[in-house]
């Protein structure tokens, strides 16, 4: 009687961990948390909050500092594992960062996309907003290129990566405005840990539409 109960209760455990969303969050050092004590980055404050709100899903860092667009292509396939069943994607920060070629970033993107969609994984993209510096061209075609690709290829998409903290000044044209400067740390690109919080609460409604989703369409 114990084997059978024992058997029972790992298939209960097997079952609840299978009903599990698993989420990988393919990005740069604002996904891996740069700078920040493991428990306060992206990735944990993400699943703390997923947790709090009763959604089944488990988020995986795939977040690797100073990546570009490339080397988030460069890496998709292995990040797109058996066991991934959705996927956000935060990439061209670092592309901006150095000036490179919006194009590229697009076609970098559209790579991540094709690959997700042959591998029937969801994706949440999220855009970023362009520093003025290199032209009003240049932000145009950078800022443009997610919900373009998010049309494309039908993808669920989060207009920002820093509308939290937009959000805390009416009518700000960039996360790096005065203001919120207290949201940031000392480099003054990466969110400090209140940052973070204030980032994931805006972006966990979409996160969660995500799991939704997969779960919709009994994956």
């Amino acid at each position: 009687m114990r084997k059978v109960l024992i058997c029972f209760a790992f298939i209960l455990g097997s079952t609840a961990q299978a009903e599990e969303v698993v989420i990988a969050a393919l990005g740069d050092s604002l996904t891996q948390g740069y700078g920040l004590p493991a428990e306060e980055g992206f990735v944990p404050q993400l699943q703390a909050w997923l947790d709090a709100e009763g959604v089944e899903a488990t988020v995986v860092n795939a977040g690797v500092s100073g990546d570009t667009t490339a080397g988030g292509l460069a890496r998709v396939d292995w990040t797109l594992t058996p066991e991934v069943d959705a996927m956000i994607v935060t990439l061209g920060g670092n592309d901006m960062l150095r000036g490179l070629d919006p194009a590229q970033a697009r076609g970098n993107i559209d790579g991540i996309l094709a690959a997700s969609k042959q591998a029937k994984v969801d994706v949440l993209l999220v855009g970023m907003s362009a520093p003025g510096n290199y032209g009003a061209s240049y932000k145009a075609d950078f800022e443009g290129l997610y919900p373009a690709l998010a049309e494309q290829y039908e993808t669920l998409f989060y207009p920002d990566f820093f509308t939290g903290l937009l959000a805390e000044e009416e009518g700000a044209a960039t996360a790096r405005s005065e203001t919120i400067q207290r949201y940031f740390q000392g480099d003054g690109i990466h969110p400090n840990a209140e940052g973070v919080s204030l980032i994931v609460g805006d972006i966990g409604p979409s996160v969660a539409a995500l799991a939704a989703q997969v779960k919709d369409q009994g994956r």
